[in-house]
């Protein structure tokens, strides 16, 4: 008999323990959590891409040419812009831009009709060579892409976490800025900062430019109102 109660008082006790685990809720995280968040962030994506491309876009516009020029923010502050190191990220960019019907050129049409100091004055705000250049090619509006970097001691591992931004501002041929868009991403051991770069624009390019695409088409003045605002 004593034996039978012993049992009984110890079944009784663990039900007792058990109750307020149950009455709190408790339960083990579900194994599709993870993934129900990833689509859930996916489906976000996809509708900001979507809302930016349905913006209403002026004909005259779809036939404006855009100069993208791209430069690498270095340790000392210089920015190089060397348009022959970045052929993967022109064709990543100028793909996805001209899938929208927006006229772009190459980088040998660039290099072929710029000077190298004219690039550069895009990068070193110098408006007069920068609208002469403009001018020369036949742009209507300039893609600035500007690489750089921040290194970060991590405390996790023992190495620098490196931040690769990658920043885009959409200008009239005037200066005058229509978009301003940055994407950045982080890397552990991440050396190679142009191919960093590339990375990101793989990643991201597909929501950067149906930002710069709907800023286009909202801000964009058409070339007859630019001249009436001069005059």
């Amino acid at each position: 008999m004593r034996l039978t109660s012993a049992f009984a008082m110890l079944a009784a006790l663990v039900l007792l323990a058990a109750g307020p685990a149950s009455a709190q809720g408790f339960k083990f995280e579900q194994p599709g959590a993870s993934d129900a968040a990833s689509k859930a962030e996916e489906d976000a994506k996809q509708n900001r891409i979507a809302q930016e491309l349905s913006t209403p876009c002026r004909a005259e516009l779809k036939g404006k040419k855009i100069m993208l020029i791209i430069g690498e923010m270095q340790s000392n502050g210089y920015v190089t812009a060397q348009q022959q190191n970045y052929g993967p990220h022109y064709e990543a960019i100028n793909g996805r831009l001209r899938g929208l019907g927006l006229l772009t050129f190459s980088p040998d049409e660039i290099r072929r009709q710029i000077a190298q100091a004219e690039i550069d004055a895009y990068f070193k705000n110098d408006p007069d060579k920068a609208l002469s250049a403009a001018r020369r090619l036949g742009a209507s509006f300039v893609l600035r892409g500007l690489i750089s970097k921040e290194a970060v001691p991590s405390i996790i591992v023992a190495v620098n976490t490196v931040t690769v931004n990658f920043g885009f501002t959409l200008t009239g041929a005037n200066g005058r800025i229509i978009s301003d868009v940055n994407a950045s991403s982080s890397s552990y051991s991440g050396t190679d900062v142009s191919r960093m770069a590339l990375t990101l624009v793989n990643e991201q390019i597909d929501e950067v430019v149906a930002k710069l695409y709907g800023d286009y088409c909202r801000n964009a003045a058409p070339v007859s109102a630019s001249k009436a605002a001069k005059k």
